[in-house]
């Protein structure tokens, strides 16, 4: 979905036969898992919410003065350089000016964007303020706060705060797979990332147990307080691989896994 575009419904995913969603149960064929991803709940991906929240944005910041990448850069071969070592909110920042810094920043960024912290009231102003240029702040901190309302929450299973039912742990988790600029200047860059996530509710009595999904985000980035900003970002499903035969696991080792295994900075 471009930003701007009224897409009107989110992606979750059915729980496949009774009792534990988890216990046991097996990923079949995608006719049998991803064909369910269009009815019932609301469970954040890069959902409409999101699109309604950039709703207005300019999309042709980074094409002025930029130039196309040759189709060799499309894959995201590593350069050599370190992880950036500063942040600035919890957030990965201090981006190097240049194309590889765009991609590291685009890759950061897109984790931040699709995380459980996206939905905490208190968390999203901090991510806000550290990710997007100064003059589009205000304007989509509002959108966000109305898009995830306390309905939209308690939809999902969250209370005001973001926060899930006790016994229960929300999960957000973004993957980026690779990074391509699509278009690069000194002062603006466009850059394309490719991820897989895990997202829903692990819990015994969930609705919306934890899915994966694939989906490719859209970054037009801005240089400007010597750092590479977001101006504004558009969603897309895919490319996504076929579904393997992999046991899913019970409530309690995803939410384990949630708590014991850490998030990566990420760099070219």
């Amino acid at each position: 979905m471009s930003l701007g575009d009224d897409t009107g419904q989110t992606r979750t995913r059915l729980p496949e036969g009774g009792g534990d969603p988890y216990g046991g149960a097996r990923r079949g064929a995608r006719s049998s898992s991803r064909s369910l991803v269009t009815v019932v709940g609301v469970v954040v991906v890069l959902i409409a919410a999101i699109a309604f929240a950039n709703r207005g944005g300019d999309d042709s910041a980074a094409e002025d003065g930029g130039s196309v990448d040759s189709p060799k850069a499309a894959a995201t071969a590593p350069s050599g350089k370190k992880p950036v070592d500063t942040k600035a909110a919890g957030i990965p920042s201090g981006f190097s000016h240049d194309r590889q810094g765009a991609e590291s920043a685009a890759a950061n960024y897109a984790v931040t964007l699709v995380s459980a912290d996206i939905l905490k009231p208190a968390r999203r102003t901090e991510i806000i303020q550290q990710l997007f240029v100064t003059d589009r702040q205000t304007a989509l901190e509002d959108r966000f706060d109305k898009a995830y309302s306390k309905e939209f929450l308690s939809n999902i299973g969250l209370d005001e705060n973001g926060n899930a039912a006790a016994g229960n742990t929300y999960v957000s988790r973004t993957v980026p797979i690779g990074a391509k600029v699509t278009s690069y200047s000194d002062s603006a860059a466009a850059v394309e990332v490719w991820c897989s996530g895990v997202f829903g509710t692990a819990g015994e009595k969930t609705t919306n147990p934890v899915s994966s999904d694939w989906f490719t985000m859209s970054l037009q980035l801005r240089w400007t307080d010597d750092d590479w900003k977001v101006d504004s970002f558009s969603q897309k499903d895919g490319p996504a691989p076929v579904p393997g035969d992999d046991k899913a696991s019970t409530a309690e080792e995803m939410a384990k896994a949630v708590k014991e295994y850490g998030g990566f900075t990420y760099a070219r």
